[in-house]
């Protein structure tokens, strides 16, 4: 539960980032891009029957679909985006990414299903040797000097560029280090009548971020309030506070969590 001072500070919080966060949304995309990092392990991608999903890379590249998943699988490769789009649902097969020059070879885990999988684009990226999580070439200077310290404005700030911003516009920093939080359905706020879904997760200061997608499952409209929120939570910040009734296209909405632990320990 939010105490009594901590949730007085997440609602001077809330008012003062209201005008930060508008720079974000002014430009934000129907659907955030997803950032992931090859590491040589084989990347899960759910599909969504009939719902075109695109990954983007560094460079064009060609797909090579195995001949037993043709049948179920769409794809196009143009200007180093691959539009994939499953026909019918399939089980996790492996599929290969080449660069047209041959130089990289990325792998995915391709499955689909009608009701479990996702439609938000993905943009895979290959971290450069000696590079750190900035982007930045890796000076020569004691890492504890070169650690930045983030306050709550910050940290909530950045969660929402990574899901609204343009991806071309997206960085990362230093000392902002992804963690993972699993994409289950949680029962967040009071009340059964808003669905929450953890995105994606950051680790900072000993600090952690967790962007929850909030979407109303009624058919009456709902003003979200942080007194609702069950866990434990630094600061809670909506990215709107009112959801319109389920099937609008203002049904859904961001939440943005400041705690002291993980997402999964902290609700």
């Amino acid at each position: 539960m939010l105490t009594s001072n901590n949730l007085k500070r997440s609602v001077i919080f809330w008012l003062g980032l209201g005008l930060l966060l508008m720079q974000s949304f002014v430009h934000a995309d129907s659907e955030f891009t997803e950032r992931i990092e090859w590491k040589k392990t084989p990347i899960q991608l759910k599909l969504k029957v009939g719902h075109e999903r695109l990954v983007h890379f560094p460079a064009s590249v060609k797909v090579g679909v195995p001949a037993s998943l043709q049948p179920q699988l769409r794809t196009q490769s143009v200007n180093g985006t691959v539009y994939f789009l499953a026909n019918a649902p399939f089980d996790a097969t492996r599929v290969m990414v080449r660069t047209v020059d041959g130089g990289q070879i990325y792998l995915f885990d391709l499955s689909a299903s009608k009701e479990g999988g996702q439609t938000n684009p993905v943009q895979v990226f290959v971290k450069k040797t000696g590079e750190r999580e900035s982007g930045q070439t890796n000076p020569s200077v004691d890492s504890n000097e070169a650690m930045a310290h983030y306050s709550y404005v910050t940290l909530t700030r950045f969660a929402a560029q990574q899901l609204y911003a343009p991806a071309r516009l997206v960085q990362d920093r230093l000392g902002i280090v992804r963690v993972p939080v699993a994409r289950d359905s949680v029962a967040l706020l009071r009340g059964d009548s808003v669905d929450a879904t953890p995105l994606v997760a950051w680790r900072a200061d000993g600090l952690y971020v967790t962007a929850v997608k909030l979407t109303n499952s009624s058919e009456q409209s709902q003003t979200l309030d942080p007194r609702h929120l069950r866990g434990s939570w630094l600061t809670a910040v909506f990215q709107h506070n009112r959801l319109l009734a389920s099937g609008s296209e203002a049904d859904t909405t961001a939440v943005y969590l400041i705690s002291a632990r993980p997402f999964a320990a902290s609700r």
